[in-house]
Order: C-alpha cells, then structure tokens, then sequence
C-alpha cells in the first residue's frame, strides 16, 4: 500500500485526506515514479470545490495534483526511454502527483538536471508552463515594457524572468516586502492596491506595451485602463473579464509540449538563468495545511509537498554560504504552520544551492 490524497466529495479544505491505496502498476508507455517531490496549485483547490466542473468534471474518489519529480520505480511495456533510477521531472494528468507512487505517461516526463533541486524540481510544471505560455501569448519583443501583476507569486515571480530574458522592461505588482527580490531580478516593483494605474504611469512614462495577470480581480481591466490592446493582454484567473473583453489565456502548452517546455525551463534553473523561489515545504500529510497556506494568496514563490524528507547534503562551499547569507537575518518559523520546514527563499546557480533569508 501507499499513500496518496484523497477526496470523496467537493468541499474546502476540510475534505481533503491522506488514504492508504494499491499500488499502481503501469500499463503500456506508463511510468510509475517514486513521487520526491509535489507541487501545489490554486486551480486545485478550484477543481476540489467544484468551481470549474463544467470543465474538469469529477469522478469520486478523486486524487489531487499536477506536477511532481521523482525516482522511475518501474516502467510499462514500450517504454525505452526511460529505466528504473532515473531522476525525472513531470505532471500528471489523472489528478494524482500527491501520493508516494504515480503513474505518468511518458511523454509527461523529462530528466531531472542534477543541479535542480528536488523542491523546485516537483514545483515546475502548472507554475513554469503557464508562466512560460503567458509571456509567449504576448508576444514580447526586445524594448517593450509589461507588467505582471501578483509579481512575486507562484507564476508571476517566473513569467517576470522569463519577459526580462525575452529583452522586456518588466514592471511588477507586488507587496513592499517583496520589492527587493524583484529589483534583484532587473524588475521595477510597483506596489499593488489603490491607484496603482497612476504608480504604474511614474513608472513608464513611454507606456505599456502588454500585460500579464497572475492574480484576477480587475487587473485586465487596468490593463485597458493603460491602453494595451487587447491581443497583447493575457490572464491566467480572470476568465470572466477574458470573455467580456477578449483578452487571451493561453495556457502555455498550445505552442510546445509541456514535457518539452518542462525540460528548457529546467536547463535554465540548472544552468543559473531562471529562479524558482520556494515559499513553503510540507509533509504530504500535512496537505490541509499546505492548501490554508496556498489559499491566503500571499506566498512569494511555491508550495511543495513531500511525501517522505529529501534529505539535505551540505558541502563545506555551501555552508559557508548559508552563513553569509543568513547574517543578519535567521531562518523564522512560521507560528501557524505546525511541522512544516521553515519558509525559505532558493535561488539556485551552477555552483551551489544558496538559501537566503525568509520572507
């Protein structure tokens, strides 16, 4: 038996739990994999309440979750591209990346670069793809300037990288206390809530060219409000608005194969060229504290779960690091979180693995 998440009914939070299941066995061009790491996502927990059943329908049970990176335990017949051991980075389609053992088809997998962690690793797939789809859907060029709104969550802190590496200025929304890693990462932040058209317009007096929505709640109607057209407006959260003014929502996978799309994001982390900060880890049973965290939508970065502690190894290099890094701030515990490892911010290069200060 293993474990896997499990939810009979739609409903909140409440609903969720920690079952003991068979253990899957895969069918032909199926991966099982020996989950390391998963991410979490707020269309989850929409699916779970049932908001978006008249396009995800359900069938109870029902698992939970996308994407996820791990161990092949065992491989179905036709599968030749991958063997037991190999460390690999995916998403499920099932609903069921939050359980110890998954079944993946293959072509939703890629390898695992070495110098990616596993946290970042099970948290890149719904966050990189759409992040890596919206900046495409807006077709940036190299002088334009956009903003993206809830700039420092999940897919915003990704998509602003991702538009500076395309040639963009990149304005961000964002919370004070997230200002600082943005103007870290060549983004001029600009602080969210009233009047943020006009902090928007001292920003750049030569206007907006496009817009990203991470968040929902009236942001394409700011973006109009900027004058961008239509076509060069993209949301992931405000379908509404979407229909009523047609603006686009690409999903990211309409151009490439999210695997494909997975496996350059990866380089990019691996090579030192793209951050994925990570708010939050927790214990697969902990799930229900995860998605209270996850639902405040004020996290800086990604959620992760873990079925069973990676361990951490530490070379003398990277406690070194740590150290300098950490002074004069520690590492804080969160007072609501229980058990949960300490919230922390990554940034990865080719060298080494630093953890800087909390959020």
């Amino acid at each position: 038996m293993v474990k896997a998440v499990r939810y009979d009914e739609f409903g909140g939070i409440e609903v969720l739990r920690v079952d003991d299941v068979d253990r899957p066995v895969p069918d032909e061009g199926q991966v099982l994999v020996r989950v390391k790491a998963a991410g979490i996502n707020p269309g989850e927990a929409a699916i779970r309440i049932g908001a978006m059943a008249d396009i995800f329908p359900s069938t109870f049970p029902s698992g939970q979750g996308s994407d996820l990176a791990g161990v092949v335990a065992e491989v179905g017949v036709g599968v030749d591209r991958f063997s037991v051991g190999d460390e690999v980075i995916g998403f499920s389609e099932k609903r069921a990346a939050q359980a110890e053992l998954v079944l993946v088809d293959v072509d939703n997998l890629t390898p695992k670069p070495n110098r990616v962690p596993w946290q970042v690793a099970g948290g890149l797939y719904v966050a990189g793809v759409t992040a890596w789809g919206a900046v495409h859907s807006v077709q940036l060029d190299k002088g334009d300037t956009v903003v993206v709104s809830a700039a420092a969550g999940g897919v915003g802190s990704l998509a602003v990288q991702l538009a500076r590496r395309a040639g963009a200025t990149v304005i961000g929304l964002a919370s004070q206390h997230n200002h600082d890693w943005l103007r870290s990462h060549g983004v001029i932040p600009v602080e969210y809530g009233d009047r943020a058209i006009d902090r928007i317009d001292a920003a750049a007096p030569g206007g907006i060219d496009a817009f990203i929505d991470t968040h929902g709640g009236g942001y394409v109607e700011l973006a109009l409000a900027l004058g961008v057209a239509v076509e060069r407006i993209d949301t992931i959260a405000d379908f509404a608005a979407a229909a009523k003014y047609g603006v686009k929502t690409e999903p990211g996978t309409n151009a490439r194969p999210g695997a494909e799309v997975l496996a350059e994001l990866a380089s990019l982390i691996a090579e030192g060229h793209l951050e994925v900060p990570i708010a939050n880890v927790y214990p697969l049973t902990q799930v229900r504290q995860a998605y209270t965290e996850l639902e405040r939508r004020h996290t800086h970065g990604k959620i992760v779960l873990e079925p069973q502690p990676v361990p951490t190894q530490r070379s003398p290099l990277r406690e070194t690091m740590l150290n300098r890094r950490m002074n004069p701030v520690g590492t804080a515990q969160s007072a609501t979180l229980g058990t949960a490892t300490t919230r922390r911010h990554i940034r990865y290069s080719a060298c080494a693995c630093v953890v800087g200060m909390p959020l």
